[in-house]
């Protein structure tokens, strides 16, 4: 039951993300005079909508997005290009297509609200305002955990031992098998509780600095803990084993190995601890939305039956499971189950913002990359002398934006098969 009502819940989270990200786009929009005919959350077939002013507010049936109708997306054809035909050029029946279509929504009284009309740094605004809106609630949300209820990090004392040496491959890694060598820290005597004060006579503050060293030392290393108030020296022989690489984790190299889990507790973050995290969390964000390219053989291969990595894409399917998951589970008390589902939240508004900012149409990238070189190309001529050479016209794109909306497409139902048939697990 719980999973069903976990889903529910952050199915209706991302649904609020989507119908945030419009209000961006509406309010900025409303902000600069352009006329908005639909604020709609969902695709398709239209639920429920009520116009009040000059906006139609509705909900759609599919929902897997959502959208705003501004009028005059697109300039007129320039008079130079009303003797051309739909053969003299290839694409032009389908841009003359969007072109009219855009144009049949603009009444008489309406012709000065058009989108296309505002300056450069006024249609920025309005195609930034949807992304950034992701972008204040993935902060707010992070900014809350982060100095409400912290942040877990790794400190010097031991959590747990590992009694013995297992190949990466054992499947049961809870018990050791007879014959299977003693770790390091076993042997050496290590015990749960114990403090590391001192490993190759340097004192160490950081889990990570400590980690650090142990990866890069070998044969017999003395270690100080601090035992029931005691300093206590383990000589402690370290085993060299193969293990992931830090820089590529697709890679594996040979380190040192000593056999121990550290103790994880939470730290509540300032400002700059803050900033720095969530900066942390923007770039790994970038790393993977440039990756997405990449892991179209893994939903193949897990839609065919293979295993899914845990940082396979997810869509609002994939992620609205996710959270039913994390209510659902009872390795985690229920305050640390909220917290998980917010930060499930943040992290997808985070990807939103990360996505629709690629300089690609018809993400809002696109269009703010028309109007910085709309901007650009108008500051040239005035440098040069050379009459204003009007709006850019975003239409001629749209082939291109036609064959990268089929591309997305095509991603978000191999993720949604993939999501459906083999879902991405946490627990």
């Amino acid at each position: 039951m719980l999973v069903v009502v976990g889903i529910v819940i952050f199915f209706l989270g991302l649904l609020f993300s989507i119908a945030w990200h419009e209000l961006g786009h509406l309010a900025a929009a409303k902000l600069f005079g352009i006329k908005v005919t639909q604020y709609m959350v969902g695709f398709g077939r239209t639920l429920w909508s009520r116009k009040k002013g000059d906006t139609e507010y509705g909900i759609k049936a599919i929902p897997f997005g959502g959208y705003i109708r501004m009028i005059g997306m697109f300039p007129p054809k320039k008079d130079e290009e009303y003797g051309r035909t739909a053969s003299s050029a290839p694409w032009r029946a389908m841009i003359e297509d969007a072109r009219q279509a855009v144009a049949e929504e603009v009444r008489p009284e309406d012709a000065h609200r058009q989108f296309y009309q505002r300056n450069p740094w006024k249609r920025i605004v309005v195609m930034l305002a949807g992304p950034v809106m992701n972008l204040i609630l993935a902060v707010g949300i992070f900014a809350a955990i982060l100095m409400g209820h912290g942040i877990a990090q790794a400190t010097t004392t031991v959590s747990s031992v590992s009694e013995c040496v297992l190949p990466a491959s054992t499947p049961d890694t809870a018990h050791c098998p007879a014959g299977a060598p003693p770790a390091p820290a076993a042997a050496a005597g290590f015990r749960p509780g114990d403090r590391i004060v001192e490993f190759d006579g340097r004192h160490y503050d950081s889990w990570d600095q400590l980690r650090m060293a142990i990866r890069k030392s070998s044969g017999t290393v003395p270690v100080v803990v601090e035992r029931d108030g005691h300093r206590v020296t383990l000589n402690t022989t370290l085993m060299q084993t193969q293990q992931p690489s830090l820089d590529d984790p697709s890679k594996t190299e040979k380190v040192g190995f000593l056999g121990l889990s550290p103790t994880q507790v939470l730290v509540k973050q300032d400002v700059s601890g803050v900033v720095h995290t969530i900066g942390g969390f923007v770039n790994l964000t970038a790393e993977k939305v440039v990756q997405l390219p990449q892991r179209v053989p893994d939903l193949i291969n897990a839609i065919g039956g293979g295993q899914r990595s845990a940082d396979s894409p997810v869509g609002i399917v994939g992620a609205s499971r996710l959270g039913g998951e994390v209510l659902s589970s009872d390795q985690y008390g229920v305050d640390d189950r909220i917290i998980m589902m917010f930060n499930l939240l943040a992290g997808v508004n985070l990807s939103l913002f990360v996505f629709n900012m690629l300089p690609v149409l018809p993400l809002d990238g696109g269009h703010v990359a028309g109007a910085l070189w709309e901007s650009v190309r108008r500051r040239l001529a005035r440098l040069v002398r050379r009459p204003d050479p009007g709006p850019f016209d975003t239409a001629k794109l749209m082939p291109l934006a036609y064959a990268v909306s089929l591309v997305f497409i095509a991603y978000s139902l191999l993720v949604l098969v993939a999501d459906i048939v083999n879902p991405v697990t946490l627990f």
